[in-house]
């Protein structure tokens, strides 16, 4: 199928085996997919979901447990909550955006626990609405979105967003997994909820989150923002892909002869971690919780313990070796730029939601945990749910037979002689973001280097052929990871200072003139520009 492929509703060159019509189509079935699924179906919308994997176990939220930043609406509680993460993020973050994430937050999990959630409950009898198990949490999601009448396409990626003749997003076609089968969705507009980029790096319920939300957005107009903080590394035992962090906390972090590390931590001694990772292995034992919090620990999150009662491990008593996973966006705050209230991007019928969208309006330049994330997916999810139904209802009843075509041309391109192995462009991408001297540690001839690299990965297979359908989705994931190590590596280039996650060893300090979002874009010609915190206007130009 080519890039200038049209489709029409009755179209003899349609090679689709379904086709389907919808008001909205949510492309992801995470937090913020099935919140946003939900969200427009309940708006009257009609609804369909499509997901790489199964909705309700697939994704990074579905595998664990996951905190939430949830704050009853008490004035001092609220200033608290807002306050304590400002400095950390650079001051890039929003009050007002806060604000309302607090607010939808808070109704949000409330309506979960009316759902029939079993949140526990403190001694008091209170019920403690701070964490969600993952596979509960999705079980009911899915069980939610159902019951609005959402159609669900399991194990169906989408691989090409539908745009009109005015460049507004008209659909997705995609192929469902197990039958090979291609399908398409046309739709009044579409919501990007795909999560972030982890570089299939192995982390704990990551290896669906390639960035492809972010090519297919890209392709069809969509610009990133704040990609520079998209070095999120989370601690792992070197025998496991379990990257849930908070009880390191209670760690100790030693030398291999069991000398402990100076200035190592979970938060803020973390890149003692990663620096001592690079000439040695770095050890951890959990000696400083008490027995009580230890029997609470094991019941709050029991999936982190799994990979140490196998290994016959005590974490409590006995040392072990970590190591350091990257998660990248997922648990960065780059992603798709929303323009609005609404979670729309700067595509008209596109909307972004979740670890696809930035997180920078409530996180600035870090995020530390995922009870912010999760806070985001469930909020934003909820309202590009509602804008989308919203935009939908007031587009003409015949939009669904619109000519369409299909954009973005990595891995479609027809009458090519060269063929890309797409296991060697992931390797070579991993090569570029996984060290921490060249990601975590950053500097300008690395970051110089490493883009150069990038850009011949991406037109290396932005010009290949694709031999057959078997081998579409890799190479589409393939294609993302490029794409989004080139917009995090463009930006950090241009943010020449150190703040939030982003470690510049050659600008050391935060500087208080670059106290704005970096916006990136671009496919062959990657470009950042300067936007301030206060509106939406742009300043310098820069194509790196």
């Amino acid at each position: 199928m080519s890039q200038k492929q049209l489709f029409s509703e009755d179209s003899s060159t349609t090679d689709f085996d379904q086709t389907l019509l919808a008001d909205v189509l949510v492309i992801g079935g995470g937090p913020a997919g099935t919140w946003s699924a939900w969200s427009a179906a309940n708006a009257g919308a009609k609804v369909i979901l499509v997901d790489k994997g199964y909705c309700g176990t697939s994704g990074c939220a579905a595998a664990s447990g996951n905190g939430v930043w949830y704050v009853p609406p008490d004035p001092d509680s609220r200033e608290a909550a807002m306050a304590s993460r400002e400095a950390l993020g650079g001051f890039l973050s929003s009050r007002d955006w806060m604000q309302r994430v607090l607010d939808q937050t808070y109704a949000n999990v409330n309506q979960l626990a009316d759902w029939g959630y079993p949140f526990p409950v403190d001694e008091e009898g209170r019920p403690y609405r701070r964490s969600l198990q993952g596979p509960e949490y999705m079980r009911l999601m899915r069980s939610q979105v159902k019951r609005a009448g959402v159609k669900i396409l399991d194990h169906s990626p989408a691989l090409q967003l539908l745009v009109d003749a005015e460049g507004a997003i008209a659909g997705a076609t995609g192929i469902n997994r197990q039958t090979g089968k291609k399908w398409i969705v046309r739709s009044h507009s579409v919501i990007i909820a795909t999560g972030g980029c982890a570089f299939l790096s192995k982390a704990l319920g990551c290896n669906v989150l390639t960035g492809d939300g972010y090519l297919m957005a890209a392709e069809a107009g969509a610009e990133m923002s704040g990609m520079e903080f998209s070095n999120a590394y989370g601690i792992a035992p070197a025998f496991s892909s379990v990257t849930k962090t908070l009880f390191y906390n209670w760690a100790t972090f030693t030398y291999e002869d069991g000398t402990p590390i100076p200035g190592a931590g979970s938060q803020k001694g973390r890149s003692v971690i990663a620096e001592t990772l690079l000439t040695q292995p770095v050890y951890a034992i959990i000696d400083k919780a008490s027995e009580e919090m230890r029997v609470t620990m094991r019941l709050s999150q029991p999936n982190f313990f799994l990979p140490f009662d196998r290994a016959g491990i005590d974490p409590f008593t006995q040392r072990f070796p970590v190591t350091l996973r990257l998660e990248g966006t997922v648990r960065g705050t780059g992603g798709i730029r929303i323009t609005d209230y609404t979670c729309t991007t700067s595509v008209h019928g596109l909307y972004a939601a979740g670890d696809a969208a930035t997180r920078e309006l409530i996180c600035g330049g870090f995020t530390g945990g995922g009870s912010h994330n999760a806070a985001w997916a469930l909020s934003s999810g909820y309202w590009a749910g509602q804008s989308a139904a919203t935009y939908s209802r007031d587009l003409d009843v015949q939009a669904n037979q619109r000519p369409v075509q299909a954009v973005g041309g990595a891995g479609f391109i027809s009458g090519s002689q060269r063929q890309t192995d797409s296991e060697e462009i992931i390797k070579a991408t991993q090569a570029e973001v996984f060290p921490y001297d060249r990601n975590y540690f950053r500097n300008q001839q690395g970051l110089t280097e490493s883009l150069q690299r990038l850009h011949f990965l991406w037109h290396k297979i932005r010009n290949s052929e694709v031999a057959d359908d078997s081998n579409i989705v890799r190479t589409r994931e393939a294609a993302a990871m490029v794409a989004t190590a080139r917009w995090m590596y463009g930006s950090a280039l241009e943010r020449k200072e150190t703040r939030g996650m982003h470690k510049h060893l050659d600008y050391p300090q935060q500087d208080a003139n670059q106290q704005h979002h970096l916006i990136s874009g671009g496919l062959d010609q990657v470009w950042v520009k300067a936007a301030s915190i206060e509106d939406t206007k742009t300043k310098e130009l820069v194509t790196v």
